[in-house]
């Protein structure tokens, strides 16, 4: 299984892997209105030998505040069924982390299992004094600092894109 940033060559597959594992098309139609907007900061796929994707994870720009600060939504995260349990999501997880430590951002917002986001280092935002604008989710929202300062004198309201509030 080789863990890369995706490519143009990459949406079709991607796409039909989100129609696939998700009861709805929501999260394929979130990812392409991402992708048309130019909102998608960085896509991780999970591709086996012949290049298909089997596994995707989508970071895109959050505000706090209103304001930018560097920091993204990790949103959807997806692995076909007939590859999970192998920690390919915990590895897609950690490519984007990387990468995005790497281009500058100060830290990484989900909403999510607690449980399973906190083994890849993930904490609970409303201990850092952060909420989430989308109602019913502060018992799974969660924050992962990859800049020092990222929580520095930092509290208030994370907003993800618009394309989420049609979620």
């Amino acid at each position: 299984m080789l863990i890369r940033t995706e490519i143009g060559i990459d949406a079709a597959s991607i796409d039909a892997l989100l129609r696939r594992s998700f009861p709805t098309s929501a999260e394929a139609e979130l990812v392409k209105q991402l992708r048309e907007d130019g909102l998608l900061t960085l896509g991780v796929v999970a591709t086996d030998d012949e290049g298909q994707v089997l596994g995707y994870a989508a970071f895109s720009p959050v505000t706090l505040n209103g304001e930018d600060q560097q920091w993204v939504g990790l949103a959807p995260l997806v692995v076909d069924e007939s590859v999970r349990k192998q920690g390919i999501g915990s590895r897609l997880i950690y490519e984007g982390l990387d990468t995005l430590n790497e281009f500058g951002y100060a830290a990484v917002v989900v909403l999510g299992d607690p449980a399973y986001y906190g083994r890849c280092g993930f904490k609970t935002a409303a201990d850092c004094q952060l909420r989430c604008h989308l109602e019913g989710t502060q018992q799974v929202f969660q924050v992962y600092k990859l800049a020092d300062d990222a929580f520095k004198g930092i509290a208030g309201n994370i907003e993800y894109s618009a394309p989420f509030n049609r979620l």
